[in-house]
This record gives C-alpha cells, sequence and structure tokens, in this order.
C-alpha cells in the first residue's frame, strides 16, 4: 500500500499519502491536469482534417488524402515526442518541470494554429508535437510512481486516471463543436479558429492546475539535488525551441519517409532500454523483451484505431446518415461516443480486473492485448456489414452503426491502453521509466503514422467513397482479428519473459 508501507529494493520510498477514495490523493490532481490537457488535445481532433481539406483545398474531396497524411504524421509526432521528452525528464530536468515547460509549449501551439496560413499551421503543430513530448509520458509516469510495485490497486489507479483522459476528451468535441458550428460559424461554414483558440485556454488551465498543485506529490517528480539549478530550465527551453523547424520539416515530408524516422527512432529505444535491461540482469532483459513484443502489438492496433480522427471523421461527414428526426447530428459529436463509453465502462472494468485479481483469475497482460486487438477488429467487421448490406438509395449507412463502432473500440481500448500505461511502470528498468513511457508513446506514434497512411489510401485520389471504405474496412477487420488470435495463443510465452509480473 502506499501510505507509508515500504518499497521493493531499489524503488524510490511511496510518501505517506492521503488516501482519497482508496486510492493516493495526488491521484486526483493528476487527473484533472489531464483533463485539461487532453480537452485541449481532443477539442481540435475532429476539426483537423475537416479543416485542412476547408482551408488549404478549397473544400475540394481530392485534399481528404492530404489531409489525413497530415493528421496522420502530426499524431505520429506527438507521441514520438515522448522519446526525447522521457529521457531529457529523466536525466537532466526532473518530472515536474517537464510537465510545466511542456504545457506552456502545448499552449502555445494550440494559439498558433488558428492563424490560417499553411506555413503558421504546421509550426503551431510542430509546437504541440514539442510540448506534448514534454508533457504527456511523464504525467503517466507519476501516475505509476504513486503505487508499490506489487500494489493491487495500480491497474485500477490508471483506469481512474484514464477516465480523466476521457473526460476532457468528452466535453471538448460538444463544446469546440458548439462554438464552432453555432456561436462563431454554422454547420456549413463551421468557424475553425474558435476551435483551436478555446483548446489553447484548456490547456492554459492544465498548466496552472499542475502548478498550484504539485506540492501534493511529496517530492516525487522533483529533480535530483544535483539538477535543480534555473539554467536546466533555460536549456531545454532554447532546445526545444530549436527542435520545432525539424519537427516541421517531418510534418511537411510525412508518410513513408517519417515512417523511416520513426523505425529508426524505435530501434534507438529498444537498444537504450536493453543496455539497461542486460546491466541489471536476466529479469530485467527479459522484462523488457516482453514489453517490446507489447509494443509491436500496440502499433497495429492505434492504426486502426485511430482512424476515428480521419478516415471516420470523412465517414461521418459523407457516408453516415446524420439525419434524426429533423436534427442533424454534428460531425464533431462522434468524438465524445467513445469518451462516453470509456466513462461508463472504465468503473466496470476496473472492478472487474480487482476482483478477477482476488480470485486470482485476472486475464494477463498479453491475453488484455489480445482482447483489445480482437474487440478492435469487430468494430471493423460492423462497418463491413454496413457498408456491404445497409447502404440506402442515398449511399447512407445508418446512424446506430458508426455509434456502435465507437462502443465497440472503446472495450477494446479499455482492455489494452490503460493496462499499458501501466505494464510499463511494472517491466521498465528503474533508472529509465519515463524513457520507457516515451517508447509506449513511440508506438503508438508508429501506429499512428501508419493510421494516416491506411486513411489516405481508404479516401484515394478522389475522396472516400462507399466501396474505398469497404474495402479499406475489410483489410483492417482480417489484420487486426489474426494479430488479437495471434498474441492471445502466444501469451503463456510472453508471460514467462514477464517473470512474475501481472
Amino acid at each position: 500500500m502506499s501510505n507509508g508501507q515500504g518499497s521493493p529494493q531499489g524503488e524510490a520510498a511511496i510518501p505517506p499519502f492521503r488516501q482519497v477514495l482508496g486510492h493516493p490523493g495526488p491521484l486526483w490532481m493528476l487527473f484533472m491536469a489531464e483533463f485539461w490537457e487532453r480537452f485541449a488535445f481532443y477539442g481540435i481532433r475532429w476539426a483537423l482534417v475537416l479543416y485542412i481539406v476547408a482551408q488549404f483545398h478549397g473544400g475540394a474531396a481530392s485534399g481528404q488524402a492530404d489531409a489525413n497524411l497530415t493528421y496522420g504524421s502530426y499524431l505520429a509526432l506527438v507521441y514520438a515526442a515522448a522519446i526525447l521528452g522521457g529521457y531529457v525528464a529523466d536525466k537532466y530536468l526532473g518530472h515536474q518541470r517537464s510537465i510545466l515547460i511542456g504545457a506552456v509549449f502545448m499552449a502555445a501551439g494550440l494559439f498558433l494554429i488558428a492563424v490560417p496560413d499553411p506555413t503558421v499551421f504546421k509550426f503551431g503543430l510542430a509546437t504541440i508535437v514539442c510540448g506534448n513530448g514534454m508533457f504527456k509520458p511523464i504525467i503517466s509516469t507519476l501516475v505509476g510512481r504513486l503505487y508499490a510495485t506489487g500494489d493491487e490497486r495500480r491497474d485500477s489507479g490508471f483506469t481512474i486516471f484514464y477516465m480523466g483522459i476521457n473526460s476532457g476528451a468528452f466535453l471538448a468535441p460538444l463544446l469546440t463543436g458548439w462554438l464552432a458550428n453555432t456561436v462563431f460559424g454554422s454547420e456549413g461554414m463551421p468557424a475553425y479558429k474558435f476551435v483551436f483558440i478555446a483548446s489553447g485556454v484548456g490547456m492554459l488551465i492544465s498548466l496552472v492546475w499542475f502548478y498550484l498543485g504539485r506540492s501534493q506529490l511529496q517530492g516525487i517528480g522533483a529533480p535530483a539535488p544535483e539538477a535543480t539549478g534555473k539554467h536546466r530550465v533555460f536549456v531545454v527551453m532554447l532546445g526545444t525551441l530549436a527542435t520545432i523547424p525539424l519537427v516541421y520539416a517531418l510534418l511537411a515530408v510525412g508518410g513513408k519517409p517519417l515512417q523511416y524516422v520513426l523505425s529508426a527512432l524505435f530501434v534507438i529505444l529498444v537498444f537504450l532500454l536493453m543496455t539497461e535491461a542486460i546491466r541489471e540482469g536476466k529479469v530485467a532483459r527479459d522484462r523488457v523483451i516482453a514489453m517490446m513484443i507489447i509494443f509491436l502489438f500496440n502499433i497495429l492496433f492505434w492504426m486502426f484505431f485511430e482512424q476515428a480522427g480521419s478516415s471516420f471523421t470523412f465517414l461521418a461527414d459523407q457516408i453516415v446518415n446524420r439525419d434524426l428526426g429533423g436534427f442533424t447530428f454534428p460531425t464533431a459529436w462522434f468524438q465524445s461516443v467513445n469518451s462516453i463509453a470509456i466513462i461508463a465502462l472504465a468503473p466496470v472494468l476496473a472492478w472487474v480486473w480487482v476482483k478477477m485479481a482476488l480470485r486470482n483469475v485476472n486475464p494477463s497482460i498479453p491475453r488484455k492485448f489480445g482482447l483489445g486487438l480482437l474487440f478492435n477488429g469487430l468494430a471493423f467487421l460492423l462497418l463491413m456489414f454496413a457498408l456491404s448490406s445497409l447502404v440506402s438509395a442515398e449511399g447512407k449507412i445508418p446512424f446506430w452503426t458508426l455509434v456502435a463502432v465507437y462502443f465497440i473500440q472503446s472495450v477494446g481500448e479499455l482492455c489494452l491502453s490503460p493496462i499499458g500505461l501501466s505494464m510499463v511502470t511494472k517491466l521498465a528498468p528503474s533508472r529509465l521509466g519515463g524513457l520507457a513511457m516515451g517508447g509506449w508513446f513511440v508506438s503508438i506514434g508508429i501506429g499512428n503514422n501508419l493510421s494516416g497512411i491506411f486513411a489516405s489510401a481508404v479516401s484515394g485520389e478522389a475522396g472516400m467513397t462507399t466501396a474505398s471504405a469497404l474495402g479499406g474496412y475489410t483489410f483492417g477487420f482480417w489484420t487486426l482479428f489474426g494479430a488479437g488470435a495471434l498474441l492471445f495463443l502466444t501469451a503463456p510465452l510472453v508471460n514467462r519473459l514477464m517473470h512474475g509480473v501481472k
């Protein structure tokens, strides 16, 4: 338990935190900081591809492929930047200061993309990328450090934290969609600028919240005594500014060239983690190998899950029947369906994992990941059915099908994503927790870049059609189903490599 109980050998002592609702008090502070950061992040998610087509391609459907590639590249770099951000936080800056600097850059980038210029827009995206690399992996690492390694509440704590992510993600599309389509614009001509400004304000709230609440951590994430100098903050900020043009260049090329860069980053990650693990011994080495195997399956999950912000957006806008008895369901609001499902189902799954653990029948980490892949595959199976058997004379599929797709994917996400965050804190070498968490986000980044390439193929040169969507989503189903089945079958081997970690 974290309330004063000693930690395992080699692990930092857990402070005697005040317990709130059965968990360390700082969990709830981190919950709200992440809520506002995710509000900012998801506030722009629904609008990006639609904005790129409308603003930079004159609304032509032929711009969908470019929009999908840009979106996938942006997301990939957002998560890939975590590898550098995690390393800097671990080795040079400290976790708390990394979060604060990251929040500053993310807020600045969100305000920049409100400028309707393609160059400034991509520089804004690059600034968000650099800020997120300093913020996102580190706040997740702090959650893990609130619990001792053997604390059975850890998975439950990460699931609660994941509810904070999805609470912000639920509210953001509703509010920013309302601002763009009703307050400052219309359904036919959304005012996307106010989507980006509102998200920037949300990021500033996250910055202030964490700044005021960080004392609750009682030194967790504070810089080491030899790293407290303010000059380090100055150096990191200059380095981040110097990195923004490089990220801009990667956004500009995108697609397959970016995939080569991300693959090289993944190889570097494997080398650094394996080098440290070999120093620590056979058990640490095997655990890192297990973690890398899971990372590979994680790539496939996010390659297809992240269609939500790209090809699913065009599907909702053009092929889904959004007429609900005279009310046209806004495209932006589909982005909140996933969050509603997560908020509703997360407490249920958190309770299920705890109860199954008490009965010693809790599924292993690989099997939970396998379930995640299979549920994601079932969502694509439903789309296959809808696009082949439920298309109306107007070329539309029923509204309920896309809503159901988001709900089914959400079950898969809950089986995989919060469990993955917890897994990294358990399997990573003790001195490279931030870097390992960065590796988790790099794997998501690779999947997101592949998602952009895949979505671009689904849209084709002339824009999405029923036939192109059916062909692409059929491929998605068979890939996910095969990967999930393979991981389920090989789970005992991966479990042996984990040496007792559950």
